[in-house]
């Protein structure tokens, strides 16, 4: 938590130096219609996310059930961590510079830069580095992703949308699934690894659907919401 509230600080002196302004950028005040954007991302998000994974269960006979060490610390701790870390990038990836990109070099190619930005900084947090086929995995799948919560936070100038979807994939593959780099979640599988065999065409959509369905259907809902024009300084529509 230290390390946000050092984020912030950084960033309320970049813009203040840069523009004479304050965090009013980042869009953090709350906001009835704010919190419901942030739960219809979230929960879009974490149902398409989840839809690799029950797949997973038709097509590789995988079999899920409940971690027996899970308790309410365990479950606290969980979404503890993931906000934080979804934070923590936001804040890099969506923040400040991000801010300052559109402002110089227009919204298109900032969240070019934004995207292919975070692809790259998930050699390091998948530990990929050196291994040239997960590395492309990696930026592509986590390349596109950065291109939809940039885009999130071109569109609104506010950091509830993209964390909505940054942490409605998270917790749900990371956390409910067990899937992610803090170990046991919600659910675990059971038993060992079924040994399946399937067609490439079932293989694609168990990966790319959730993928596709996620970027789809929350572009198509960013795409019908009004583009809001924001300073430093003060929100023009708070939105």
């Amino acid at each position: 938590m230290l390390g946000i509230i050092v984020q912030l600080a950084l960033s309320w002196l970049i813009v203040w130096f840069f523009e004479k302004g304050n965090l009013s950028f980042l869009g953090l005040a709350i906001t009835k219609k704010r919190v419901i954007d942030f739960f219809v991302f979230f929960l879009i998000t974490a149902v398409c996310c989840s839809s690799g994974f029950l797949l997973r269960m038709y097509f590789g006979k995988e079999v899920w059930g409940f971690n027996p060490q899970l308790s309410i610390g365990l479950i606290f701790n969980g979404i503890w961590w993931n906000i934080k870390s979804v934070l923590y990038e936001e804040l890099i990836f969506r923040g400040v510079f991000f801010y300052l990109l559109i402002k110089k070099i227009g919204p298109g190619k900032a969240i070019l830069v934004s995207a292919i930005c975070f692809g790259m900084y998930h050699w390091f947090s998948f530990e990929v580095l050196g291994d040239a086929k997960q590395m492309l995995i990696s930026f592509v799948l986590t390349g596109v992703m950065g291109l939809l919560y940039a885009y999130g936070y071109s569109k609104t100038f506010s950091l509830y949308i993209p964390s909505a979807m940054h942490l409605g994939w998270n917790l749900t593959q990371g956390f409910m699934f067990s899937s992610g780099s803090i170990g046991k979640g919600v659910l675990v599988q059971l038993g060992k690894q079924p040994l399946v065999q399937v067609s490439y065409t079932v293989y694609f959509a168990i990966l790319m659907i959730p993928l596709l369905s996620t970027w789809l259907i929350n572009y198509g809902l960013l795409k019908k919401k009004p583009q809001v024009e924001i300073s430093a300084k003060k929100t023009v529509n708070d939105n």
